[in-house]
């Protein structure tokens, strides 16, 4: 979530909101730390600090603070036992912060921060309010107040095809944290309306595109011509990307393979190959589902092969 460009938005809009945060956790709990909500004083919020009875509590005291005006943080800290209706068995310590147009000009570089993906941010209390620098020495054990992340660490995806099923991944990857360059030779394809973490691209030089990918990238090719996925996919197999996910069924596979082979692909390679795309047991053939299930497949590789920039 983009927390700072929410608040920023909401203190333009309305004229101030609240930032309710993960601040410590002991034991189990519904989220960890650097969860966070950004409130809005009719009560309406962008994020969650894990929902339930906790969420609802703290958006109530986030509203209560906001009715009052801007003043000091609180700590708030809770008990996630039979007291809050909650079973996890930990604790929680939350923060919530108000803010007002006055504070436009300490946020607004968190915002642009915030647009260049993850960054780590120095915190300590000044009279009450939370002071935030930029960390310029992240590692300093000098600094006696305590650091927070905020960003979005997106892992690179090129998807090449913008057919049925392309649309619906790019809809299912939307809300997720993926940064898509979607690539397809044709340029009357693409919906007029794409989300902000994808990028339309119409491809003059597929090969290229491959060779240009960051190492880490997940590759997903279902173009419109046969000939073209099997060029995109047997460079990107050369390269050892540690997803490439090729459309189609076994026996597009065993076609494809005979030909890898012939052009020297090691047999490591094309055992890493995903052919069919997606989780195994799901069949459905409707563009939704097989998003769904390359959507999972994808979050399943980003557990094993992380991002280099998270």
């Amino acid at each position: 979530m983009k927390t700072w460009r929410h608040l920023a938005d909401l203190l333009d809009a309305y004229g101030a909101a609240a930032l309710v945060s993960v601040h410590q956790v002991k034991g189990s709990a519904p989220r960890d730390t650097d969860a966070r909500m950004v409130v809005r004083a009719d009560g309406g919020f962008y994020g969650t600090i894990g929902g339930g009875r906790l969420e609802m509590k703290m958006l109530d005291l986030a509203q209560t603070m906001l009715r009052e005006g801007r003043q000091r943080a609180r700590m708030v800290d809770q008990a996630l036992g039979p007291d809050l209706g909650q079973c996890c068995g930990g604790r929680v310590g939350i923060l919530i912060e108000t803010f007002d147009r006055r504070d436009l000009p300490d946020v607004l570089p968190l915002v642009s921060a915030e647009e260049q993906g993850p960054f780590t941010v120095e915190c300590r209390f000044e009279d009450g309010f939370v002071r935030r620098e930029i960390a310029s020495a992240v590692g300093d054990d000098s600094w006696t107040g305590w650091r927070e992340v905020h960003g979005e660490a997106r892992h690179p995806v090129l998807l090449f095809g913008a057919g049925h099923v392309g649309r619906a991944l790019v809809l299912a990857l939307a809300p997720l944290p993926f940064q898509v360059r979607w690539l397809d030779t044709r340029s009357d394809v693409f919906p007029p309306h794409i989300p902000s973490n994808t990028k339309p691209v119409q491809m003059t030089e597929p090969e290229a595109e491959i060779a240009q990918a960051p190492p880490d990238a997940f590759i997903l090719v279902m173009t419109h011509d046969h000939p073209l996925d099997m060029a995109i996919t047997a460079a990107a197999l050369k390269r050892g990307f540690p997803y490439v996910g090729l459309i189609g069924s076994a026996t597009k596979r065993a076609r494809f393979e005979k030909r890898f082979r012939e052009l020297g692909l090691a047999e490591e390679r094309l055992r890493g190959l995903a052919c069919p795309i997606g989780l195994p047991g799901i069949s459905g053939k409707e563009p939704a589902v097989i998003a769904a299930s390359v959507v999972a497949q994808l979050l399943q590789r980003r557990e094993t092969f992380p991002a280099s920039q998270s």
